[in-house]
Formats: C-alpha cells, sequence, structure tokens
C-alpha cells in the first residue's frame, strides 16, 4: 500500500514498469492477454476520495478464472467500456492507463452519497464491454437493494461513459459465477444456455434474461432431440445486452416447476454466415446484375470513353501520323534544292483537270454550301464511277483543314456483328475496342436466361455498340471544332454552340461514302443510325455532312431523320465525249509518237462512243491502250468483260436472293437491242406481258442493282437507260451468242404461256359459272362474247410461244 503522498502517476510507474516512450505515448501499451485488479480504499457516506492500489493481473484470481466472493460480499456488472468483436479485438485496441482512471471515476460519481458502500476490487473485463465490481453489504442490505439504489443513482445522475456522449451507464447484479476468461472467444448477441439439469423453459429464460435488454427470439432443443447437453439459443437485440446475460447468469442455478436444480452455462454462438455475401449475391441476381452493370458501365466510361475520343481526334487531325508528317517536311526541305518533275502523265494517273472542267461549277457550288450556317444535308449522287470521291475529297474537301471519311463499303461486307464493329471502329479511329467481351456476356446471357428465365442485359446488340461509336465520335468532332478557338478572337464572349454557329468553316466536315451500299435488314440499321447521328451532327452545327450515294432513293432514309429539311442535293452522270476523249488522251500520249498518236485517235472517237463516259471504263481503256493494244481492242476486251459480268450478276445464282427474274432482265437486253434510241419508255415496258406482274417493283430491283436507270422527269420515271453505257454494247454482245439467246428465249416463252394459261383458265371458270346459270339471260350474251375472244387471243398466243419454243429447242440441239 503506497502513503497518501504517492501521486497516481507514480502509482502507477511502480505498477506497471513502462519505458519513457511508452509513458508518453499510453496508446502503444498493450496490456497482457490478462485483467487488472485494483485494490480500493472503503468510501464512506460522505464521498471521500478512493486511492487504488494497482495490482498485477489476475494475481489475486485463482486459475480456475472465477471471481472468489465472500458471504458479505457482492459483483456488480457495470457498462463501462465499448463492446469488442471478433472483427474489432482488445489486442488491437488496449486500454489506455488513463481509462483504468475512467472507469474508477465512473464507479465513485454513481455511489450515492447517502448510502454506505465498501468497494474492494474493480476488475476490467474490456472484451466484453465492462467491469466487475466487487462490494461489501451495508448491515441488513440485500444484494438486490443495493443494485436498485446504484441503478437509480445512475438513472438519476445520467452518468455517461467515455466512449459514447449519448450513452448512459448500467449496473446489474451478478447472479451467478462469472468465469473470466482469456480465449478466443468474442461477444455476440446470440448466447447458448446449456443446463446441467432438466430443461428450463423458455418462460423462465425470458423472465431471467429479459432485464438485461430486448430479446429477439428463444429457441429451445426439440424435445425429441438425442443432443447432450440440453441447451436454448437466447437472440438479443444488441451484443451488450448478451454481454451483460452472459457475465451476470452465468453457472446460475435455477429451481424447475419440479423442485430440481439446474445449473445455467451460458455461451456465446456466434451465428455462422459462411460465404454470407456470396449467397446473397446468387440469391438476388437481379439485383446484383444491374449494379454490377451499372459499375462496370461507369468504370468503362470513366477510363475507356476518354482515351476512345483522344484517338478519334488524333484520327481526324492526324496528329499521330508521324510519317505523313515527315515525309511533308521532307518534301518541303528539298523543293527549296531540287526541282520536281511534275509532268502529267508519267506515272499513269493522268490529268484529272481534263475531265473536270465541266464540273468546275458543281464543286463551287458545293464549297459555297460549306460556308454556310443552313442545317441541310449535302447528297452527292451518282452512278459507280462517276467520280463522286476523286470530285468531293480532290476538289471540294482538297484545302479543308479536318475532315473525316466514313466508308459504308467495308461495314456492311462484314460478316457478324463483331466485324461490322471493328470495321465501324477503323472507319473514325476508335479503339480499343473489346469485340470478345460482347461474344464473352452473350454466352454469360444465355445462361443466366436459362437459369432465371430473364436475361442479364450484359451483351449490347449491334445498333447499341454502333451508336456508341458514333457518339464518341461526335464529342471528338466537337473538340477539334472548338480546338481552333483563340482566346485573342473578337467573340470569344460567345458560348460554344454560338461560336460553332458563328463559323462554319472551322466546322469539321463528315463524309459518308458508299451510302446505302446495301439495303438488307442489317444495313437498314446502320444507315438509320448513320442518317440519325448526321442529323445530330447538322443540327448541332458541329459539322458539315456530304453523303455519297450511287442509291437513287437515298431520300427516303434521309427524309426519316431531318423531315424538315431540304437536300442540298448534286447529281454526276458521265462525262461528255469531248471530256471522255481529253481524258483518254492525257494518259496515253506521254512517251508516244506522232504517228502512233494520229492513229490511236483516229479509232478512239468510235471506240469512246461505245464505251460512254464512265470514268472507270474510261481508266481501264486508257490502261489497255498503254499495254499496246489498239482502242477498238481495247474497246472489245472491256465489252467482253462487261458481258461476262451482267451473266453473272444478273443470271447466275440463286434466284430466291434477287426481286427481279431472269426473264425479265433478258427482256430488257432484247428490248434494248431492238430499240434504235439508247432508252426504252418507261410505261411502255411495264406493257410487256413478262411485267405484267410486279413490274414497277422488277424495275426498281433492278436499277438497284444496276442493271438499268430509270430517268424522271417532272416527278415521274419516263425513260430507262443502262446502268453503263459501256452495258449497250455488252446487251448486243450478249444477244449475239445463239445459244445464251435460245435458252433465255426459251425461258422467256415459258413464263408467258404460264401466264396465258392462267388467263385461259380464269376464263374458262367464268364461262361455266355462266353456262350453269338455270336460264340464258340475254344480258350475259355480251360477256360471253367476250371471254371467248378473251380466251381465242390467249390460245393464239399459247401455240405461238410453243411453236418459238420448238424452234429455239432445235437450236440448242445443234448448237455449242
Amino acid at each position: 500500500m503506497f502513503s497518501s503522498s504517492t501521486t497516481r502517476a507514480q502509482c502507477l510507474r511502480r505498477a506497471y514498469p513502462l519505458s519513457s516512450r511508452q509513458l508518453r505515448q499510453p496508446w502503444r501499451f498493450q496490456p497482457p492477454r490478462r485483467h487488472a485488479t485494483a485494490t480500493a480504499i472503503p468510501m464512506g457516506a460522505g464521498g471521500n476520495t478512493v486511492h487504488v492500489e494497482p495490482t498485477e493481473y489476475l494475481s489475486d484470481i485463482p486459475e480456475s478464472g472465477f471471481i472468489d466472493v465472500k458471504p458479505n460480499e457482492g459483483l456488480l456488472f457495470y457498462n463501462i467500456y465499448p463492446v469488442f468483436s471478433a472483427f474489432l479485438d482488445s489486442r488491437f485496441i488496449p486500454v489506455r492507463l488513463d481509462h483504468l482512471s475512467s472507469a474508477e471515476k465512473l464507479i465513485k460519481n454513481s455511489i450515492p452519497t447517502d448510502f454506505p458502500v465498501k468497494i474492494n476490487q474493480i476488475i476490467p473485463r474490456v472484451k466484453e464491454g465492462g467491469a466487475f465490481v466487487k462490494f461489501v453489504k451495508p448491515a441488513n442490505t440485500t444484494d438486490r437493494e443495493v443494485e436498485q439504489r446504484m441503478r437509480d443513482s445512475l438513472e438519476q445522475k445520467k452518468i455517461r461513459p467515455w466512449y459514447s456522449p449519448f450513452g448512459q451507464v448500467r449496473c446489474f447484479l451478478v447472479e451467478g459465477r462469472p468465469w473470466l476468461e482469456d480465449l478466443q472467444r468474442f461477444p455476440a448477441a446470440r448466447l447458448k444456455v446449456e443446463f446441467e439439469g432438466p430443461d428450463v423453459s423458455p418462460e423462465e429464460l425470458y423472465t431471467r434474461f429479459r432485464r438485461f435488454g430486448r430479446l429477439i427470439d428463444i429457441n429451445p432443443l426439440p424435445k425429441d432431440s438425442k443432443e447432450l447437453p440440453r441447451y436454448t439459443y437466447l437472440t438479443f437485440w444488441k451484443i451488450r445486452s448478451a454481454a451483460s446475460a452472459r457475465n451476470c447468469l452465468h453457472d446460475l442455478k435455477i429451481k424447475t416447476a419440479d423442485g430440481k436444480e439446474t445449473q445455467l452455462r451460458i455461451l456465446y454462438s456466434r451465428t455462422v454466415k459462411a460465404h454470407t455475401i456470396r449467397k446473397w449475391i446468387l440469391d438476388h441476381p437481379k439485383i446484383v446484375l444491374p449494379i454490377i452493370l451499372a459499375v462496370i458501365a461507369a468504370i468503362a466510361i470513366a477510363v475507356f470513353d476518354p482515351i476512345r475520343t483522344f484517338f478519334i481526334e488524333a484520327h481526324i487531325t492526324h496528329s499521330l501520323d508521324f510519317g505523313s508528317k515527315a515525309w511533308t517536311w521532307f518534301k518541303g526541305a528539298a523543293s527549296t534544292y531540287l526541282i520536281l518533275n511534275k509532268k502529267q502523265g508519267t506515272d499513269g494517273s493522268g490529268d484529272l483537270s481534263v475531265l473536270w472542267e465541266e464540273r468546275k461549277e458543281t464543286v463551287e457550288t458545293v464549297k459555297s454550301w460549306l460556308l454556310e450556317s443552313t442545317e441541310t444535308f449535302i447528297v452527292v449522287q451518282g452512278p459507280r464511277g462517276s467520280g463522286k470521291r476523286d470530285l468531293v475529297l480532290g476538289d471540294v474537301l482538297k484545302d479543308w483543314k479536318y475532315k473525316l471519311v466514313f466508308d459504308c463499303e467495308p461495314v456492311q461486307d462484314g460478316h457478324g456483328d463483331a466485324q461490322i464493329i471493328r470495321a465501324s471502329a477503323a472507319q473514325v479511329g476508335y479503339k480499343p475496342v473489346f469485340g470478345w467481351l460482347n461474344s464473352i456476356n452473350s454466352w454469360v446471357d444465355l445462361a443466366v436466361q436459362g437459369t432465371l428465365g430473364t436475361s442479364a442485359g450484359l451483351s449490347e446488340t449491334l445498333e447499341t455498340q454502333f451508336t456508341k461509336i458514333l457518339q464518341n465520335t461526335a464529342t471528338a468532332l466537337k473538340n477539334v471544332a472548338l480546338s481552333q478557338r483563340q482566346k485573342t478572337d473578337k467573340d470569344i464572349s460567345l458560348n460554344d454552340d454560338e461560336w460553332l454557329e458563328a463559323h462554319p468553316e472551322k466546322r469539321p466536315v463528315v463524309v459518308i461514302d458508299n451510302f446505302l451500299h446495301r439495303t438488307d435488314n442489317a444495313g437498314e440499321k446502320i444507315y438509320q443510325r448513320l442518317s440519325d447521328w448526321a442529323a445530330l451532327l447538322v443540327s448541332a452545327n458541329v459539322a458539315h455532312v456530304i453523303f455519297m450515294t450511287n442509291d437513287v432513293s437515298f431520300s427516303k432514309q434521309l427524309a426519316r431523320s431531318l423531315p424538315d429539311r431540304v437536300f442540298r442535293t448534286v447529281m454526276l452522270g458521265d462525262a461528255s465525249p469531248e471530256a471522255a476523249k481529253r481524258y483518254v488522251l492525257s494518259h496515253i500520249h506521254s512517251g508516244m509518237t506522232d504517228e502512233e498518236k494520229t492513229k490511236e485517235i483516229e479509232e478512239l472517237d468510235s471506240s469512246i462512243d461505245q464505251l460512254g463516259g464512265r470514268l472507270t471504263d474510261l481508266e481501264f481503256l486508257a490502261r489497255r491502250i498503254r499495254t499496246g493494244e489498239m482502242p477498238t481492242q481495247a474497246v472489245s476486251e472491256i465489252v467482253k468483260t462487261s458481258a461476262n459480268e451482267i451473266l453473272k450478276l444478273y443470271f447466275l445464282g440463286d434466284p430466291a436472293k434477287r426481286s427481279y427474274t431472269k426473264e425479265q432482265a433478258w427482256t430488257l437486253i432484247k428490248m434494248f437491242g431492238e430499240g434504235k434510241e439508247d432508252q426504252l419508255r418507261y410505261n411502255e415496258v411495264l406493257l410487256h406481258g413478262i411485267f405484267s406482274k410486279g413490274g414497277e417493283e422488277a424495275l426498281q430491283a433492278l436499277e438497284q442493282a444496276e442493271f438499268i436507270t430509270i430517268v424522271s422527269a417532272e416527278g415521274r420515271p419516263w425513260a430507262i437507260k443502262p446502268g453503263k453505257p459501256v452495258y449497250r454494247a455488252a446487251f448486243k454482245k450478249l444477244q449475239s451468242d445463239k445459244v445464251l439467246q435460245a435458252k433465255l428465249d426459251i425461258d422467256v416463252a415459258t413464263e408467258l404461256t404460264k401466264t396465258e394459261t392462267a388467263n385461259v383458265a380464269k376464263y374458262e371458270t367464268e364461262l361455266t359459272t355462266l353456262a350453269q346459270l338455270p336460264s340464258k339471260p340475254s344480258e350475259i350474251a355480251g360477256r360471253v362474247s367476250y371471254l371467248l375472244k378473251k380466251l381465242q387471243a390467249s390460245q393464239v398466243k399459247i401455240e405461238q410461244y410453243e411453236k418459238e419454243v420448238g424452234a429455239l429447242k432445235k437450236i440448242l440441239q445443234s448448237e455449242f
């Protein structure tokens, strides 16, 4: 025992020999895994100061771990510490020395001033959030009375623990024999009460345990269970209530209804929840999967979208094309010292200016449209090989700073969604692309749908992925346009949208090439998304949009996206004979003698008249002439190639994939061969018997396949021309093949015979109906005469077709 003059710090230093560093930082001090005890001087009615003499941890506690209580002594359990559970072990958050002092103060303050009680020991139970207080009962006072006086004092003084400014300290009388163990066991809200003796009823247990806190459930062991020892589970609302009950009632003896005694053994029973998180996730996929998808989408947007937008901007501005920049610099540096040969025609490319002389006005018109702020599309329409790409990219946009070309042909030629997405991404520079991820997600979706009956929504459709690419491209286009804005501009006060509207010359140009290249179901969805995206760019003044298409029905598709806008359209046709001749001569005159030039010019006029002004055909002619062929021979080979192309594209293959028949295509070839002009009357073609059913749909399909060209005037179709000028000569080449002509003429006659046979059957049916009338009224005589004449006319045609078929079969039998 220390003297009264000894300070508390000195007492603590002697009881706990700590280093100076541990005293300066007491939170680093970790006491042993045993509980400290402190002996106190009696506290009288006058509230004298208590001097606590610390001793060794558990030095006066037997090895059994039980607290020895004499007959005149009692135990109270105070809730003065936070409860530590398994995930918050008191070993890692040790009790500081000043906490022992604060516990002593709380207990001292809780004793009523008019109630003489002697405190012998304070035994902290930090793990279970409390401390045992051993007291000596005053004379003629029971343990229950001491407990009640202490609880009334705590309620009156509102004493709060150091760790909870809004909580309140409570105390309970210890009725059992608490076991002070230091095992790896932690408080839990669920208690396992084992019985040494007969079972205790739930009602009795409720009465004993309810005063420590609210009970949630009581689960006794079934009576037919053979498990020993018998037990009952009690679940409290709070862990602190369970810890207080366990420390106060452990080893308590209870008398049962039959007069026998049962001893209680109380243990913490932590609810076993193995793989709780995983089980909850598997049990609630409809909640978890959308959350996971949202997280993945957020990460993808936050991480990959800026990267993709950067690469698209680099694709537009060519900021990463180091090779291109180096070559540009080299040419600029070399031009100072070298005289570059700029003579045209030496490399076989020719001088395109001779071909575009007649299109200068068109070029200037399109350039002026790009400098206007009107929200509209620009459409350049013309047959394949008419020079649309060279006109737009070579002349109109030659000096435009930023442009983006989206070619629909490689996109539509892709097989499967993954190839289409990769091709689309390549057109705009969108990367990285995780095409394989959607395939995996499709398998996962299939598995989830087979298990839950509903799709998880992990996989994305082709339209969704394509729309994402276009959205990122729109963002990149706007960034590129705004990157040209300078702080020194006079209109710096304008916001971004106003500045873009005021500066059409700063907007990038998006060129959509081969629009409506293929019009199947998948292609139609892609074109609809593309036209909607283009409408958004134009309406928001983000970029100019130029469509280049071979399809004459482009207005139907674009009108869905911009129904209230007028399309500014440029129609490109074939070059005139004079321009075509100049273009070919610009290719072939290099390196030729005057005699050779004169001889080829004489044959060139008739060759170009037969070949027409299609640019691709003229280039093909020029290349063959440069290889040494004469113009007549070269044109003959071109016509032969075109005839083979027509035969392969329009007569062979699966007829189910075509919206026209080979008989209809052959009829047009024969009509072109019989006519003296280069075009046919539209309505005259429809009057032919082979076009009697679905004629207009067949003609539109043939035009879509570039077999013919339908010429419109004043809003209606009035003439039909060959799809290419060279096709006129190719048609004649096909007609010169007697075997081919005989075979196709037989097919045409057979189809016409079927049509007339169906007409005869229809006339006969009606005549039979009229003949079955009970009386023969005179009014039907005219109808009968009409039907008989129609029947006769059809019969005459059938006989004529059969004669033709017989003669044609003889050709097939005699010719190869």
